[in-house]
């Protein structure tokens, strides 16, 4: 089991920089993909970003590449997500996610089935 606990939300103006964390319980970090992903109201969740489970692969959506950038430290089972140059459409509730099978890269294409543990979220508002 994987328990996910995200943090690192809030208000920012357009332009500005968010970094948000997510801590990880459980020895299997490690060996796991993870992902961001948001919601915003009214819309599907979407993918945002992915890692490996060593940190040597990375994978972004069209519309925040140049701007996020994933990393993980297994060291403090966390994985962080540093987002530059917001924009109002950024503003959605963000989740992390750790993929369901252990040391494979399937996860890394964002398919939300590739994920089995979720965190609840923390709220991005970016005002314009």
């Amino acid at each position: 089991q994987v328990q996910l606990v995200e943090s690192g939300g809030g208000l920012v103006q357009a332009g500005g920089s968010l970094r948000l964390s997510c801590a990880a319980s459980g020895r299997t970090f490690s060996s796991r993909t993870m992902g961001w992903f948001r919601q915003a109201p009214g819309l599907e969740r979407e993918f945002v970003a992915a890692i490996s489970w060593n940190g040597g692969s990375t994978n972004y959506a069209d519309s925040v590449k140049g701007r996020f950038t994933i990393s993980r430290d297994n060291a403090k089972n966390t994985v962080y997500l540093q987002m530059n140059n917001l924009k109002p459409e950024d503003t959605a509730v963000y989740s992390c996610a750790a993929s369901k099978y252990l040391r494979t890269i399937t996860a890394m294409t964002g398919m939300r089935y590739e994920y089995d543990y979720w965190g609840q979220g923390t709220q991005v508002t970016v005002s314009s």
